[in-house]
């Protein structure tokens, strides 16, 4: 049976939790907050697998249960970092309870952030499209350019 003061109790704790939901970008703090740590927690890390990393981003979920932790490789194997990150996702999580003063601290995820090769493709795309229209644009050899004298009459023996 619940006491008489609890729903008094029952009353702060909805308040305490409406404030939360309504801080403005608090989902995003919470996730930049866990990028910078989780930063300086992988520099920690001494399995050789994991390479030169960067975490570019980090999506966590509105209940904060779980977070996509999205990184890029200077150096090293991706896929062998990515599963190296994976399996040392607890240990960085322990090291986030830590840091981090919330209630819930997410299970993280690990992605190998692709957006760098692809923008390096697309740059290299681009760059050809470029030289194959330039090609293009440019007047055959045996043709007599417009500024010469007498350019589009035959030339006379």
């Amino acid at each position: 049976m619940a006491g008489p003061l609890s729903h008094l109790h029952a009353a702060n704790w909805k308040k305490t939790m409406r404030h939360k939901r309504n801080i403005p970008n608090r989902g995003f703090r919470v996730a930049d907050q866990i990028q910078r740590d989780l930063g300086e927690l992988i520099r920690e890390l001494k399995d050789p697998r994991v390479g030169m990393i960067t975490v570019n981003s980090v999506e966590v979920t509105p209940d904060y249960a779980h977070a996509k932790v999205y990184f890029s490789l200077l150096i090293g194997d991706s896929a062998e970092s990515e599963i190296a990150l994976n399996e040392a996702a607890g240990f960085l999580r322990n090291g986030l309870f830590k840091r981090l003063s919330i209630h819930t601290v997410p299970t993280l995820h690990f992605h190998f952030d692709r957006t760098t090769e692809r923008a390096a493709e697309l740059n290299a795309m681009i760059l050809q499209a470029n030289a194959n229209r330039a090609k293009e644009d440019e007047p055959p050899v045996d043709a007599p350019k417009a500024d010469e004298p007498n350019a589009d009459k035959p030339a006379q023996d």
